[in-house]
């Protein structure tokens, strides 16, 4: 599976930004998609994780209420709207797929660029 995110930028505390990711290759193997960050000196984290057929979401704490995570299994893209956006949420955010049946497999995109100014 490949992922392929898009939707990252700059943006003002309290604004809003829409990441995307697109997934090609064995999708319908497909377990569960993610999003992760990484901030500077830090070590990568989940921000929110939602399954094949979309009926379950997890989201860390620090985002809950802010970010919402939706994805479209018919086309194979995974969304993140991200509200209320804080200086603190800056980093690189990953798309990530576990996917596979029996042999669980994981797969990362390329990581986009999410910053918020104070």
């Amino acid at each position: 599976v490949r992922l392929v995110e898009s939707g990252g930028g700059l943006v003002q505390a309290g604004g809003s930004l829409r990441l995307s990711c697109a997934a090609s290759g064995s999708t319908f193997s497909i377990n569960a998609m993610g999003w992760y960050r990484q901030a500077p000196g830090k070590q990568r984290e989940l921000v929110a994780v939602i399954t094949s057929g979309g009926g379950s979401t997890n989201y860390a704490d620090s985002v809950k209420g802010r970010f919402t995570i939706s994805r479209d299994s018919a086309k194979n893209t995974m969304s993140l709207q991200m509200n209320s956006l804080k200086p603190e949420d800056t980093a690189v955010y990953y798309c990530h797929a576990n996917w596979g049946d029996g042999t669980a497999f994981d797969s990362w995109g390329q990581g986009t660029q999410v910053t918020v100014s104070s």
